[in-house]
């Protein structure tokens, strides 16, 4: 084997870490990977349209990226990047995690501006994907999704009831959620915008590194908020509710494909298996949802999101026509406190994508979202006494999620009839 010089990783472009990887690999026999973090602080360049030179993206740029690029941190203590309100006017659940973090670079020094987001979040990065494949036939941004906390403390958990702070000069203290943590006063971010952080779940064969390495490679991993929840995910062409009074799980891996896999099109409506579990020391859950992205026949990206299950599917409160109400909130404020009297401890789902159409090339991903919980913001009012602003209190009575990979069906040779459209865009 051959020296292994650290990457210096200053005023260096993608490809050259990329280009690094590749020898680290030749001269090791080893592997490795790289996880695009904070797209969410990226002004619009982590998931551009165009190669580094400001030029067309090559098919080699792209097939470099794909390759040491497998997974993307799609949420940690610097905010949320699955999705910002802009890109996803439509969708309900699209700002946690966003406020005060979509203001520009880390140290704002660069401010954002909307034109920007689509550069910056995962959901528009998973549809250009899909523009740039069907212009060059690879798809740069095929990744699958991971949370982290990005904790400067050492410690490995970032709850609720238990932030430490994502540095040590920002440990629990009276006022910490108030404080700029020099992130910008004037410009509006303050610590209460944090997150209290982030988990990376694999679906791995065992618990070896080698095992997770090849998780990641593969994709099958998912991002969680915080929340230990169990997410699954499979897809397939014939799968049936019948699926779940077996052993659904070796069905799914048997005649389908887990998150972070191809799907290749028979010409036919995929079906999905989905199960999601609450952290069994946390929340209930609200609903499991399906995020759809798809090249339309016009050559225009589109989203839906489609909701497959939530709790009380029974009862009439939770369904009014098209639309789930929201699922109540039992947060006591002042008390950081809530109880599970609302809510699903385990939502399952058989969906078929009732807006498929023959050669769509198109991502699912899947969304559990649990029920209002308080952040971490509210037990530090409670801890050390503090009043804080009603509009800060409201917005730290948040709905923690966890975001599988995506599956991408990818086009086959087989024609079909195309279904009715349904769901909510």
């Amino acid at each position: 084997t051959g020296q292994v010089v650290p990457f210096p990783g200053i005023d260096t472009q993608p490809e050259q870490l990329w280009d690094y990887m590749a020898a680290y690999e030749a001269n090791t026999g080893g592997r490795v990977l790289a996880i695009p973090h904070n797209s969410n602080l990226s002004n619009g360049m982590m998931f551009d349209l165009v190669g580094p030179d400001g030029g067309a993206m090559s098919a080699d740029y792209a097939r470099q990226r794909a390759r040491f690029e497998p997974v993307v941190e799609a949420t940690q203590i610097k905010g949320d990047s699955e999705t910002h309100p802009f890109l996803s006017p439509n969708d309900e659940f699209a700002e946690f995690g966003v406020a005060g973090w979509e203001l520009g670079n880390l140290p704002l020094t660069r401010e954002a501006t909307p034109d920007m987001y689509a550069g910056s979040y995962v959901r528009s990065a998973l549809l250009r994907g899909l523009t740039l494949e069907q212009q060059m036939g690879v798809n740069p941004y095929a990744f699958g999704l991971i949370g982290s906390t990005d904790s400067h403390t050492a410690l490995a958990t970032g709850d609720e009831d238990n932030f430490f702070g994502k540095q040590t000069n920002v440990e629990p203290r009276a006022g910490r959620a108030l404080a700029s943590q020099n992130l910008g006063t004037r410009q509006g971010r303050f610590g209460w915008h944090y997150l209290a952080g982030g988990y990376a779940a694999a679906w791995a064969r065992g618990n070896t590194r080698a095992e997770i390495f090849d998780a990641f490679m593969r994709r099958e991993v998912y991002a969680t908020t915080g929340p230990r929840m169990v997410l699954r995910l499979f897809a397939g062409h014939d799968f049936a509710d019948s699926d779940w009074d077996g052993d659904w799980v070796r069905a799914g891996y048997a005649r389908g494909v887990p998150m972070g896999g191809d799907l290749v099109d028979r010409g036919r409506a995929p079906v999905f298996l989905v199960s999601a579990l609450k952290d069994p020391e946390g929340a209930n859950l609200d609903r499991i949802q399906m995020v759809k992205g798809w090249i339309d026949a016009n050559g225009v990206a589109r989203e839906r999101i489609y909701d497959l299950a939530w709790s009380d599917m029974a009862g009439t409160r939770r369904r009014v026509g098209d639309a789930i109400p929201a699922v109540g909130d039992t947060v006591v404020r002042r008390e950081a406190s809530y109880t599970n009297t609302i809510g699903a401890s385990e939502l399952r789902a058989t969906w078929r994508d009732p807006d498929y159409r023959p050669g769509q090339r198109a991502f699912y991903y899947v969304r559990a979202i649990e029920i209002p919980t308080p952040s971490w913001v509210l037990f530090d009012a409670k801890r050390f006494g503090i009043d804080l602003p009603a509009e800060v209190v409201e917005a730290n009575v948040i709905q923690e999620r966890a975001y599988s990979s995506p599956v991408w069906l990818k086009p086959g040779r087989s024609p079909g009839a195309a279904a009715s459209p349904a769901g909510r865009e």
